[in-house]
């Protein structure tokens, strides 16, 4: 498991074997990891839980031989201990305590947050994916307290995440923690990722490790797939709602022989429906169609560990007007209309192809202290096609990233962690824009940056109860020079039931306009892009306390937070001064943004298998705007609600037949961007709403089957098209949007599924 725990990390966390302390996994027969496992000496109170990644670390006092590992659901396993070794013990829990054909189960929790992580860190596991529809990562946070997902505009369909209140441009995207989904791809990046190709999603809030580069500002979200070595022998996942909506999804896993593994994943989904609920004549949700294929290698040694994968995307997305012609691609003039060629309808389409490789190695270079060195090299390429009504935009861009990485553990308190990187991005952008006199194409911000860089990371830990991890990178720019990235985190445990964790650290960015903000095409807004934009910076700040108070023989659980961030150079994106215009220039002021929350998660012991989770957030981000005058004012932020209330109910039947799940959130009013004070089209603030969504699971042996419904009581944003009437007038806006822009689906889908045994 050491192994593939490094494979899994990819950040090759560290262990100790020092000569008191009695260090291993907890995983189940399928070689899945226990988190929450108890490991403690047989007749005393001494014991400790297993982490997100089913690790223990444990001392040994004299007299101490018997260790017990217990998980509620499995059978206790009781090992005898002469004294430490040098590998770490691999302890796998058989089966479910049965009596009498009775399966006596514990319900897992879905959501985790690590006590012995020092980042203030989320995991959605498999069960918390499965509470709802999840088909792609868009849709994997609709029971997740922190991350906002919302429609970037009415029209294409893009959509973004918001992290402590800020967009999702300044959250990192990690697979297996490399970056990815960058420039090109942050649009329509989160469709990307099917549901059920996912292990995990790992949140993370604030500045991270500087071993994953410089970028983090808001957070990182890490996807983990499913890997070769522990994924079922076969799965399949099929979807479909009244919307017209379907998809399917199937993967394979095959053990070649006992050091080699593959992956196979394929997924299509297509909306070919077209819903116009408000009547407006735009469609509400854009026809897609979406191929997506994936295959991964895993090969293991008992020092060396690699792994390869490929992966294919090709997607088609139609929006606009609901009547008039259909869209086709064509590779070599991008969307052309078929059908009745006199149809003069506003009509949007969008062509993406995507390729991306990878491979990571790893090698123990000495397993007494746990040296060890890994390689990450990951390329994609990126090309999308779009035509917005008359105005065609394409963008290209390569991107190759590598990693080089050294680890080792002196002693029990000490870890350095030291390392090179490499980013390419080659961005080759072409709008044509419509003038007076007829079409002009301008090129623009066709550009290349390199940036090649270096960190150093020294941990201290001192018996668990207090941590502090201390890193900085240097990184060269070959556009924006030399910069330096400090980062520190802290944990402090005074007590077994409060864990204290506080952050500070920089982060940096380069801003891609027009890749990040093309979906602001479906508008007559004219786009002004000053010259010299600088590299965005921002420090980010953060405290958060964490209560597992016993109660009921359960913990309940109390997360509270605090993070601030603070702009010292920042793009902004000026919709504000200039109704007709979006402007994009260099912050001239000052641009925060506060974030403050609490959440409490409880397990009813009265109740068996009935989970409750209860969140508030409050979010205060200002950013000062410039007029045409050069006047500066200070405004909260434009579309961002100024509270999330969030309530998830889920209760699993104590033989696992039945599943019962309710998701409502609660969305605070917020500020609209300023409308033209002659001809107000929209008003100036929008009020609070919810959203309901419920889900039904039946279990069966290998398979089960779902029934839900999203946007349960059909609330959906009137009139988000400004001026739809009009598409090619100066009022026309599709990018007003603040909340759904679709009524009530319900859907049904069944997941299938050959266990792995061996």
């Amino acid at each position: 498991m050491k192994l593939l725990y490094i494979i899994v990390c990819l950040s090759l966390s560290v262990f100790s074997i020092a000569g008191d302390k009695i260090r291993g996994y907890v995983t189940d027969e399928d070689g899945v990891a226990l988190i929450g496992a108890n490991v403690h000496w047989h007749e005393t109170h001494r014991g400790v839980v297993t982490d997100e990644n089913g690790f223990f670390e444990i001392e040994q006092k004299s007299g101490e031989k018997s260790l017990m590992v217990s998980y509620i659901g499995y059978k206790t396993v009781t090992l005898a201990i002469d004294k430490p070794s040098a590998e770490p013990l691999r302890i796998t829990l058989s089966g479910e305590v049965e009596l009498d054909e009775v399966v006596v189960t514990e319900r897992q929790m879905g959501m985790l947050s690590s006590r012995t992580d020092i980042f203030q860190t989320q995991k959605l596991t498999v069960a918390e994916l499965g509470r709802a529809a999840c088909c792609n990562l868009a849709e994997s946070f609709e029971t997740n307290p922190s991350v906002d997902v919302s429609y970037a505009d009415a029209s294409t369909g893009a959509r973004q995440i918001k992290l402590l209140g800020l967009s999702g441009t300044y959250v990192q995207m990690l697979t297996e923690n490399y970056p990815n989904f960058r420039g090109a791809a942050s649009l329509y990046g989160l469709d990307y990722v099917p549901g059920p190709w996912m292990e995990s999603i790992q949140i993370s809030k604030g500045t991270s490790s500087v071993k994953n580069g410089y970028e983090a500002i808001a957070g990182q979200i890490n996807v983990e797939y499913k890997k070769p070595f522990t994924a079922d022998i076969f799965s399949a996942n099929l979807f479909g709602s009244d919307a017209g909506r379907y998809e399917a999804n199937a993967d394979a896993s095959y053990h070649l022989n006992e050091n080699l593994y593959t992956g196979f994943f394929v997924h299509y989904s297509a909306d070919k429906v077209k819903h116009d609920d408000n009547g407006d004549g735009f469609l509400d949700i854009p026809l897609k169609e979406q191929m997506n294929f994936m295959n991964r290698w895993q090969h293991r040694t008992d020092r060396y560990v690699a792994q390869y994968g490929i992966r294919f995307l090709h997607e088609d997305r139609t929006g606009g007007q609901a009547a008039g012609a259909k869209l086709k691609l064509n590779r070599v003039s991008n969307f052309v209309k078929v059908g009745n060629p006199a149809d003069d309808a506003y009509h949007i389409g969008i062509g993406t192809n995507r390729v991306e490789g990878y491979t990571k190695q790893a090698y123990i270079i000495n397993p007494e202290r746990v040296e060890s060195v890994a390689a990450i090299v990951s390329g994609s390429y990126h090309e999308q096609k779009s035509f917005y009504d008359r105005t065609p935009y394409n963008v290209y861009q390569n991107n190759l990233y590598a990693s080089l990485m050294y680890e080792a553990q002196y002693s029990p308190k000490h870890n350095i962690s030291a390392g090179l990187s490499l980013n390419y991005d080659g961005f080759d952008e072409n709008l044509t824009l419509a003038n007076q006199t007829g079409l002009e194409e301008r090129q623009i911000y066709n550009r290349k940056e390199v940036v090649p860089g270096a960190y150093l990371q020294y941990t201290l830990n001192l018996n668990d109860k207090f941590i502090l991890l201390t890193g900085v990178r240097a990184d060269h720019s070959s556009v924006y020079k030399t910069f330096i990235t400090p980062r520190i985190h802290l944990k402090y445990n005074p007590l077994t039931w409060l864990n204290i964790r506080a952050s500070a650290g920089m982060g940096y960015r380069t801003a891609n306009i027009l890749t990040e903000n093309n979906y602001l095409l479906s508008s007559s807004r004219r786009f002004t892009i000053d010259d010299n934009l600088k590299q965005e910076k921002a420090y980010n700040t953060g405290l958060n306390f964490a209560f597992y108070i016993p109660l009921g023989g359960k913990d309940l659980i109390v997360n509270t937070e605090w993070y601030y961030t603070n702009f010292l150079q920042q793009v902004v994106t000026d919709m504000d001064s200039d109704p007709h215009e979006v402007h994009f220039y260099n912050l001239q002021g000052k641009s925060y943004s506060n974030n403050a929350q609490i959440e409490t998660t409880y397990q009813f012991p009265f109740v068996r298998g009935l989970t409750m989770t209860v969140a508030y957030r409050i979010t205060d981000a200002k950013t000062d705007y410039r007029n045409a005058a050069g006047i500066t004012s200070r405004l909260r932020k434009p579309l961002i609600s100024d509270y999330k209330g969030l309530l998830t109910v889920s209760w699993l039947s104590p033989l696992k037949k039945w599943q019962l799940d309710l998701t409502g959130q609660f969305n605070g009013g917020g500020r609209m961007p300023n409308p033209d004070p002659v001809n107000p089209l929209w008003e100036k603030t929008y009020k609070p709403f919810q959203i309901w969504n419920a889900q039904v699971t039946k279990y069966f042996r290998t398979w089960s089957v779902y029934l839900g419904s999203e946007n349960m009581f059909n609330f959906m944003q009137m009139n988000p098209i400004i001026d739809a009437a009009n598409p090619r007038g100066d009022n026309f806006d599709g990018s007003m949007i603040w909340g759904p822009v679709h009524g009530r689906k319900i859907y049904l889908g069944l997941r299938y599924n050959i266990p792995r045994l061996d």
